[in-house]
């Protein structure tokens, strides 16, 4: 199983969601890959590497697409082990944003999914952080993935973005890849006491997106997952936060996960 976690919109949650759900996944014993594609390099952080740190990652095998230098490294190669059990990363880095325009001119837009397809024996399940716009890292990530998340941030002027989101993602699935399902939206960062959090869901409602349970609440937990570098579940097994990702993690496991 490949999973995508995307949103045009910054500060929703991408990294935390795709880094939390793979460690629960790789909690309960899945061999996991995480697969970095934002140039700002916060999964990679999250999960204990950085991005300045001159290993092979994603950015050289993109640029390997154009070199068609593809014998001097494995796909192995480009994998890391994380501090974590069962958990790998393919790690990013800034270098990605200078590659984008050639890898586009090059017509490169399939090479991430054929890459991952050969890894996809390797894994139980794979999860695809993307940057914040739908360029060509994002496309490359949505034609490679059989699921996508959109995480969703309670912020009230956020439901007219979702839909023209999903219009995108549509013509996405239409053109480039019909295999791929729109497996919901995580709402992230709520704060079931507040009204305004609750009247961003009951918008989404309306407009008849699926909403992915439980939702995930606001927490300084969260941020200091961040600043250790640790997951929830390898960080405190016990708090709310982690639980709720648990959940969430088993609630989207149920649909039979069947190798593509």
């Amino acid at each position: 199983m490949k999973r995508v976690i995307f949103n045009r919109k910054g500060g929703v949650g991408k990294s935390t969601i795709a880094c939390n759900l793979a460690a629960v996944a790789a909690s309960k014993g899945k061999k996991v890959l995480v697969v970095d594609l934002d140039p700002q390099a916060n999964t990679t952080s999250y999960l204990g590497h950085s991005g300045k740190d001159n290993v092979v990652g994603i950015a050289e095998f993109m640029e390997s697409t154009i070199s068609r230098n593809y014998r001097e490294f494995t796909s192995e190669d480009y994998i890391r082990k994380t501090p974590f059990d069962n958990l790998w990363l393919i790690s990013a880095s800034s270098t990605l944003v200078d590659l984008e325009a050639k890898l586009e001119t090059k017509h490169k837009i399939y090479k991430l999914r054929d890459f991952l397809n050969n890894l996809h024996q390797e894994f139980d399940e794979i999860y695809i952080d993307t940057p914040p716009a739908l360029n060509f890292f994002t496309l490359s990530a949505l034609i490679s993935a059989d699921r996508c998340i959109l995480p969703y941030d309670c912020d009230v002027f956020a439901r007219d973005a979702m839909l023209d989101l999903m219009e995108e993602l549509e013509e996405i699935i239409e053109d480039h890849n019909p295999e791929l399902e729109i497996e919901g939206v995580v709402v992230n960062q709520f704060q079931a006491r507040a009204k305004l959090p609750q009247q961003a869901v009951d918008e989404l409602v309306e407009a008849k997106f699926k909403l992915l349970k439980p939702f995930i609440s606001s927490s300084v937990k969260v941020k200091e997952s961040h600043a250790a570098q640790s997951p929830l579940v390898f960080l405190d097994s016990n708090h709310k936060i982690t639980l709720e990702f648990v959940e969430l993690y088993e609630n989207i496991s149920r649909k039979k996960n069947v190798k593509k």
